[in-house]
């Protein structure tokens, strides 16, 4: 005879500090909210689905199949398939004129594990993490599980406030994470001149640097510019993904860094996490960018980023008050918006979706409690005529909440 025990256990008496203390996220919640096809969405960070390759996707899994066969659906390393991280080495050594090997490079399930590994290995409770003010949410939401302390830098238009990285750096940490190249959230860049300021401001600290880079191949205006850590600096660690620029379906990131100590110990935090990424994935993606002109695929992307762009930032100025102010990125898939003080946009938010629009409120992406009056938009995931319609609705709701 089986006995049911009817008592009522509460689970959050079992559950971990570092869970308890994570907040959910605030954008798949504004997904949701946002999900009605009569709403106009700048919410979400989506690549536009015009630029998936999905053809030649199709033949490179075709051809997969046919030619890896059983290789293409057994278990594999941790690291990934040597060939698909020998491609990504040689993609940067050219880019940057690094020295990047295969040994330099681990795959993993999207850069967002890339966060979660880092978390891991090197915070405990209480240790320091800077990173800059604003700063992309889920980076906030991985390492918080880690409970850590984070250390705020301010980001301006040039780059990060260095008086305060000096401070951040003083005060003690272990991590600093950065996005230098069309910052998410707010689309800035950080300049050649700050770059080198801030690495002088690293160098002769023992501090993993990271270089989150999601969106570098993304750049419509402007020149590239060189890491801040890469190679330079002992513990450079620098970020990539393919959902920006092949496919986000596929969640295949990767890192690079010439620490093999510390990579050593992210490999084995990885094979505890999920043994290694999709390998059918990896073998398609190689097959892909083997077969097909990468740079020639990114010139359409470019060229219609570009357009989305303009038709934003065009659409803010004619309709947006005076009083709110606005980055103008040279990449990337985000600009940020900044409201007069006093007005709140999380309470912006919903009268916003009243008129069937949607943006992310700034408050998530501070690590401590940040500026209500800012906003982000993303301009990748709607056409000219929509984005226009979209910011001439959201400039009525700003101005009445004036």
């Amino acid at each position: 005879m089986t006995t049911t025990d009817t008592t009522e256990y509460p689970i959050s008496e079992l559950l971990s500090d570092g869970i308890t203390n994570t907040p959910p996220s605030f954008v798949r919640a504004i997904l949701k909210a946002a999900s009605d096809p009569d709403v106009t969405s700048f919410a979400g960070g989506l690549p536009n689905p015009i630029s998936f390759p999905q053809e030649k996707l199709l033949e490179s899994m075709q051809r997969v199949v046919a030619e890896r066969g059983p290789e293409a659906f057994q278990y594999s390393a941790t690291a990934g398939i040597p060939e698909l991280r020998g491609w990504i080495a040689e993609r940067y050594n050219h880019r940057f004129g690094t020295d990047y090997t295969a040994d330099d490079v681990l795959i993993t399930t999207g850069s967002q594990q890339v966060l979660d590994l880092l978390g891991k290995v090197l915070l405990d409770k209480g240790d320091g993490v800077i990173v800059e003010k604003p700063t992309y949410l889920a980076a906030i939401q991985a390492f918080a599980l880690n409970q850590p302390v984070f250390r705020e830098v301010e980001l301006t238009d040039e780059g990060l406030n260095i008086d305060e990285l000096n401070e951040a750096l003083d005060a003690g940490a272990k991590m600093i994470y950065l996005i230098p190249n069309f910052q998410n959230p707010t689309g800035l860049t950080y300049t050649a001149a700050n770059r080198e300021r801030v690495r002088e401001a690293l160098t002769g600290r023992n501090i993993v640097v990271v270089e989150d880079d999601p969106y570098g191949e993304l750049r419509f205006e402007g020149e590239s510019l060189p890491y801040i850590g890469g190679t330079a600096l002992p513990h450079g660690v620098v970020m990539g993904s393919f959902s920006k620029t092949v496919t986000p379906g596929f969640r295949m990131g990767y890192l690079l860094t010439k620490d093999h100590e510390l990579l050593r110990n992210l490999n084995t935090a990885k094979e505890a996490a999920d043994l290694h990424t999709n390998v059918f994935s990896q073998f398609v993606v190689y097959d892909y960018l083997t077969h097909n002109d990468l740079d020639e695929h990114l010139v359409k992307i470019r060229d219609l980023y570009r357009s989305q762009a303009q038709a934003m930032t065009d659409a803010m100025a004619e309709f947006f008050p005076a009083e709110v102010s606005f980055t103008k990125p040279e990449g990337g898939m985000f600009l940020w918006a900044t409201l007069p003080e006093g007005v709140n946009t999380m309470d912006l938010f919903p009268k916003a979706l009243e008129r069937n629009v949607a943006f992310v409120p700034g408050e998530p992406f501070y690590a401590q409690p940040g500026a209500y009056s800012t906003m982000r938009l993303n301009f990748t995931n709607a056409d000219a005529e929509t984005i226009r319609d979209g910011i001439q609705r959201l400039g009525e709701v700003i101005a009445a909440a004036l």
